[in-house]
C-alpha cells in the first residue's frame, strides 16, 4: 500500500518540530525563522546524516502540510488588493521579473548550464508568502501601508507562478489544469450559495453556528475536508492541487466573512501546529546534499539570480510610494522563495527535464533566501516593538 506513514519517522519529525519551537522561544533575539530550523532538522534526520528515515515515510502528511501552506497564503490574501495601487504595482513587478528570468535562463540554457528552461525561469519569479506569513505577522509587518504592499507582492509572487506552472507544467496537462481552475470557480459559487442559505436561517444555520466553536468544530472540519479532497483528487500531489489549495483559501476567506479571524486562529493551530512543520522537515530530509556539495557554485548562482531577478524590480516599481528602507524590505520579501521551488524541482526531476544538481541547487538557494532575507527584513524594521500584534494561536510554528 502506498503512502504508509512510518510512526518511527513521524516521531522523529515531531521531535524536530517541537525542538525548533523551543529553540526560538529560548532565544527570542534569534532572527532565524523556524522554517530554517525545521529544514535543518530534516537534513540531520535524512539519509545524508543520521539516516533516521526518508521523506517518503511521511509523504502523505507532508502533502497535506504543503496544501496548508498554500491554503493559508490564499486565506491571507485579500482580492481587493488587486484593485488598489499595491496590487497593480505587484503585477508590474512580477511581469518585469518574468521578463528578466526568461532572458537570463535563456542564456544559461544556451550555454548548457540549465536544461529545464521554463521550470527554472518560473522558479526565479516565485515568492514564499505562505512561509513568510508567520514571521511578518509576528513582527507586526502586515499592518499599515507597507503591509498592503508586502501582501500584494507576496500574493502575486505565489499565485502567478503557480498558475503558470499548473497550465504549462502540470503533470495532468493543460486541459486538466484549466479544469481545476473551473472546479474552483464552481466551488466559489457553491460556497456562496451555502453561505446565503446559512445566513438566511433554518436548522442548518443553527447547527453550523452551534457547532463551529464547540467540540464539533464544523467550519474547521469542513475546511480540512476541502483541503484533503483537493489533494485526493490527484493521484499524487501535483501543482494542480497546490493551485486549488491557494484559490480555495481565497474563496474560503470570502465565504466565512466576519468569522474569518476565529477560523484563521483554528487553521493556524492545525496547520502550523502539525502539518506545515511536517512538510518542511520532510523537505529537508529530501534535500540532495551530495549534489549541492559537488556543485556549490550553482547554488550561489541561483541565489544571486533570485535576489536580482525577483527582488531587483521592486526597488524601481515601488520607488514613488515607499521610502528606500521599505523598498529594500519589499525586495527581500519578494525574493524569498521555497515551497514552489520544492514542487518545481520535483516536477523537473520526475519528468527528467531538470538536472538533479540544478534541482538541488534551486531548492538550496531557496533555503538560503528563507534563512537570510526574513531576518534582514526584521532587522530593517524601525517601528517600536509595541506595534507588533500578538500572533494567533499556532502562528509562530514556522516563524522566527
Amino acid at each position: 500500500m502506498d503512502d504508509v506513514v512510518s510512526i518511527d519517522t513521524l516521531a522523529a519529525v515531531a521531535a524536530v518540530s517541537l525542538l525548533a519551537a523551543v529553540v526560538v522561544g529560548l532565544f527570542p533575539r534569534l532572527l532565524v525563522p523556524q522554517v530554517v530550523l525545521l529544514l535543518a532538522g530534516g537534513m540531520v534526520l535524512g539519509p545524508h546524516v543520521l539516516d533516521v528515515g526518508a521523506a517518503a515515510d511521511v509523504r502523505v502528511l507532508a502533502d497535506v502540510g504543503l496544501g496548508f501552506v498554500f491554503l493559508l497564503a490564499g486565506y491571507e490574501l485579500d482580492p481587493r488588493l488587486f484593485r488598489e495601487d499595491a496590487g497593480r504595482r505587484a503585477v508590474l513587478a512580477w511581469s518585469v521579473s518574468l521578463g528578466l528570468a526568461l532572458g537570463v535562463v535563456g542564456v544559461l540554457a544556451a550555454t548548457g548550464v540549465v536544461r529545464a528552461f521554463l521550470p527554472v525561469a518560473l522558479g526565479l519569479t516565485t515568492t514564499a508568502l505562505g512561509t513568510l506569513l508567520p514571521v511578518l505577522r509576528e513582527k507586526g509587518l502586515l499592518g499599515g501601508r507597507l503591509g498592503r504592499y508586502l501582501l500584494a507582492t507576496g500574493g502575486v509572487g505565489e499565485l502567478f507562478p503557480v498558475l503558470a506552472i499548473a497550465v504549462f507544467l502540470g503533470s495532468q496537462g493543460r486541459l486538466a489544469a484549466l479544469a481545476s481552475l473551473g472546479a474552483v470557480a464552481v466551488l466559489a459559487v457553491v460556497l456562496g450559495l451555502l453561505r446565503r442559505g446559512v445566513r438566511d436561517g433554518g436548522r442548518l444555520a443553527a447547527v453550523v453556528r452551534a457547532g463551529q466553536d464547540e467540540t464539533a468544530q464544523i467550519t474547521l472540519r469542513a475546511t480540512v475536508l476541502l483541503l484533503v479532497a483537493l489533494i485526493a483528487l490527484t493521484d499524487q500531489f501535483h501543482l494542480d492541487a497546490v493551485l486549488g489549495a491557494f484559490l480555495a483559501g481565497v474563496v474560503l476567506r470570502q465565504w466565512v466573512g466576519t468569522a474569518a479571524p476565529q477560523l484563521e486562529a483554528k487553521l493556524d493551530a492545525v496547520g502550523y501546529g502539525f502539518f506545515v512543520p511536517v512538510f518542511f522537515v520532510s523537505s529537508g530530509m529530501a534535500l540532495d546534499l551530495a549534489s549541492i556539495a559537488h556543485a556549490p557554485l550553482r547554488l550561489l548562482l541561483f541565489f544571486v539570480l533570485m535576489l536580482a531577478v525577483r527582488g531587483g524590480p521592486a526597488l524601481l516599481v515601488y520607488r514613488r510610494v515607499l521610502p528606500a528602507r521599505q523598498r529594500v524590505q519589499t525586495a527581500l520579501v519578494s525574493a524569498t522563495a521555497l515551497p514552489v521551488l520544492v514542487a518545481l524541482a520535483e516536477i523537473g526531476v520526475r519528468s527528467r527535464t531538470m538536472l538533479p544538481e540544478n534541482a538541488a541547487a534551486l531548492v538550496g538557494a531557496g533555503v538560503l533566501t528563507v534563512l537570510l532575507f526574513p531576518a534582514l527584513v526584521v532587522a530593517l524594521d524601525r517601528r517600536p516593538a509595541v506595534a507588533a500584534p500578538v500572533p494567533a494561536a499556532g502562528g509562530p510554528a514556522t516563524g522566527g
